[in-house]
């Protein structure tokens, strides 16, 4: 098979991507957690139980394959529909051809590409025959079924999770191209090493890529620079408004959270690369500094706000980088959640205590009425006393003190927590005293 592109029988080469396709569990690359020795796939096809399932995971993965070999050695028919092309009149035909073979005792695996595309309705339509046992559904998306996929559709369905495919995967998938096509692919290995990174975790990227230079019928290796010359480079999958776009400012805040600039710059510069708008990470980048950092750097939300200003002034590229700083900024800031958590105590106390009044004596008497009636009665000016500090329960009458905001032994808190317990020895003192 030294040449690809032969066509000794007149028939259309196969493409490579075909001729490579595995044919069962064992030839799959990758995914061991699914197809190894104690695999959910191969678990299901042993005891010759086969669920409805959803396979979820990015493009180049193998979803197809796998539907496919499922299908073989489950000894089901198998259908195969896109839901990009399908609508409900072949919807109807399929189910009928299946109703007719599971009549003859044979059932139908169905097989749904991009089964987040259809709407509700039409997710809707797959739900008696799933039941009745005419068609055993398997539908692949690229995107979170939590969110895509009808709650019907996955109370009936088990999800199996497909990940992207790693380095050594990707090598190993390489060199059966190699031995597929009888041939040493003329790159150096710097090139190869690219290919392998350019193919970003998707199998069918690398034998593209694959294809095109053993088509380009070389006369010697190239190198990374030609490699680039002769490849379009690939664009890293980002959906703004799809999975990725969730799982990569996940992963940024995080970082943030977790304190270590490197990462938070290798996901910020990520969703930039990937065309997220910088509006988007100036107001995230906001939001970190309220929630995760608080009152243990008070300057942590302005820099984040002047950041996000400077770009909406600068525009890019500077205006992305006045973000970068405040992506490291934000990354080394002391970390405290004291004030969100106090904030969300505050809300369930209030909640809680209903429509308690506050206590009298801090009530403002604006009438001679509301002054018989004791509001402002015994009020004390905490200017006035000779510490600034009254001490006075400004909390309802009939009402416990709670403990609310409790600050961390971390950065500017750390001042706060001195002054915190400075004024709760005062009080204790002064409300003692009186």
């Amino acid at each position: 098979m030294s040449d690809l592109f032969s066509n000794s029988a007149n028939r259309p080469p196969a493409p490579l991507a075909e001729l490579l396709r595995p044919q069962t569990l064992d030839d799959v690359v990758g995914h061991q957690a699914v197809v190894g020795e104690s695999g959910t796939l191969r678990n299901f096809l042993e005891k010759g139980v086969l669920p409805n399932l959803i396979f979820w995971g990015p493009p180049g993965v193998g979803k197809t394959t796998l539907a496919r070999i499922v299908a073989r050695e489950s000894g089901l028919h198998f259908e195969q529909i896109s839901a990009i092309f399908s609508g409900v009149a072949e919807l109807k035909s399929i189910f009928e051809s299946a109703r007719m073979r599971h009549e003859n005792g044979r059932r139908t695996l169905l097989f749904v590409d991009e089964i987040h595309r259809f709407n509700k309705s039409q997710q809707d339509a797959f739900l008696p025959v799933m039941e009745n046992g005419i068609i055993t559904l398997i539908g692949a998306t690229t995107e979170n079924p939590s969110f895509e996929l009808n709650a019907a559709l996955m109370s009936r369905s088990q999800v199996v999770r497909l990940e992207r495919l790693n380095l050594d995967d990707l090598s190993d998938l390489f060199k059966r191209a190699e031995k597929q096509l009888d041939i040493k692919l003329p790159v150096n290995e710097g090139a190869r090493l690219s290919m392998l990174e350019l193919a970003d975790g998707d199998g069918r990227s690398l034998i593209n890529m694959i294809e095109t230079i053993h088509g380009a019928k070389l006369d010697e290796a190239i190198d990374e620079e030609g490699l680039t010359k002769l490849l379009s480079r690939r664009v890293a999958q980002y959906d703004k408004s799809g999975d990725a776009h969730y799982n990569l400012i996940s992963a940024l805040h995080k970082s943030v959270r977790g304190s270590d600039p490197d990462a938070s710059l290798y996901w910020f510069g990520r969703m930039l690369e990937g065309g997220e708008d910088p509006n988007f990470l100036g107001r995230r980048l906001l939001r970190m500094a309220v929630e995760d950092i608080g009152l243990a750097d008070p300057n942590a939300q302005t820099h984040a706000l002047h950041a996000w200003q400077t770009y909406e002034r600068l525009g890019s590229p500077e205006g992305e980088l006045a973000l970068a700083q405040a992506v490291i900024y934000l990354a080394l800031a002391p970390k405290s959640n004291s004030s969100y958590k106090a904030y969300k105590l505050a809300r369930g106390t209030a909640k809680q205590t209903g429509s308690k009044l506050p206590p009298k004596v801090i009530l403002n008497g604006s009438t001679k009425l509301m002054k018989d009636h004791g509001y402002g009665g015994g009020y004390q000016y905490d200017h006035d006393a000779e510490d600034g500090f009254s001490g006075q329960n400004y909390f309802p009458d009939d009402m416990k003190r709670p403990v609310i905001y409790v600050p961390h032994e971390r950065g500017f808190e750390r001042e706060l927590a001195k002054r915190m317990d400075y004024f709760s020895k005062l009080r204790a003192k002064k409300q003692k005293g009186n």
